[in-house]
């Protein structure tokens, strides 16, 4: 989740970041990490490229996965999540962060055995030039790994209908492609990859409790449609308070589908 003139509205200042180390920490945010490390398929020795590394969740993890031969470059548009990630990976000399968009990696061809690029490409205007890219850095064989998440197949209980798709339409200001899954395969086809795979995941609530991603993006929406998304404080106030009334009678629900993509490199 990155911005810079090829990304659109979400600001990352430093009060996001800590907003998103906050989400970072959720239970299911940590079950998708544990997805996308199963999935990558990474083995001890590997170069790996974070793509959008924001805080650095997965770079300290991947670190541990490669072990002492192998590294990890993160890179991201934002230079307070950079802090953060240069932060939480303090002690490995097997690590680099640098500064740039996903269209544009400073990275030499052909130099890494897997890219990650998790919930990025939905704020990237220039999607086929940041796959071409992750393709360029990879060598033949390698594989990368895609997740996103399509906003189109949110649910979410609500009192009052036409306020919650006012806030969902307000959140969604937030993103270049609300549904970038829906043509993701097709894309990374063409930008050479082949082995195309597609695994998708809904990561679903009844509970309004911190722990879980729907309950976690209450106050992240509440506060984001204020700031950026054109509504008044008193109505996003007004959902909010209504999903906590809903928690309280026990009828909260949320649901959405996240989907992960894999694909290789041509050998």
């Amino acid at each position: 989740m990155k911005r810079d003139s090829t990304v659109s509205q979400l600001e990352f200042d430093r009060r996001l970041v800590e907003r998103l180390e906050r989400l970072y920490a959720t239970r299911d945010v940590l079950r998708r990490r544990e997805l996308v490390r199963a999935a990558l398929g990474v083995r001890p020795g590997d170069r790996i490229l974070d793509v959008g590394c924001g805080p650095g969740f997965y770079v300290t993890e991947l670190l541990e996965a490669v072990g002492h031969e192998g590294s990890v470059v993160g890179v991201d548009s934002s230079a307070d999540m950079l802090a953060v990630a240069a932060k939480r990976a303090a002690g490995h000399g097997n690590v680099e962060f640098r500064h740039a968009d996903a269209t544009s990696l400073p990275v030499p061809d052909a130099s890494f055995e897997r890219a990650v690029c998790v919930q990025v490409l939905e704020y990237v205007r220039d999607v086929p030039a940041a796959l071409s890219e992750m393709h360029r850095a990879l060598r033949p064989g390698g594989r990368v790994l895609v997740w996103d998440v399509d906003w189109a197949t949110v649910s979410w209980n609500a009192i009052d209908r036409p306020l919650a798709r006012r806030v969902l339409a307000a959140w969604d200001k937030r993103l270049t492609h609300p549904s970038v899954p829906q043509t993701l395969a097709a894309q990374l086809r063409s930008a050479g990859f082949q082995d195309v795979r597609m695994d998708a995941r809904a990561f679903a609530t009844t509970e309004l409790i911190p722990d879980a991603y729907g309950g976690s993006l209450v106050p992240l929406l509440e506060q984001y449609v204020v700031e950026q998304g054109g509504m008044s404080q008193q109505e996003a106030k007004a959902w909010a308070d209504e999903q906590r009334e809903l928690g309280d009678r026990g009828e909260f629900f949320f649901t959405v589908t996240q989907f992960c993509f894999t694909a290789t490199r041509r050998s």
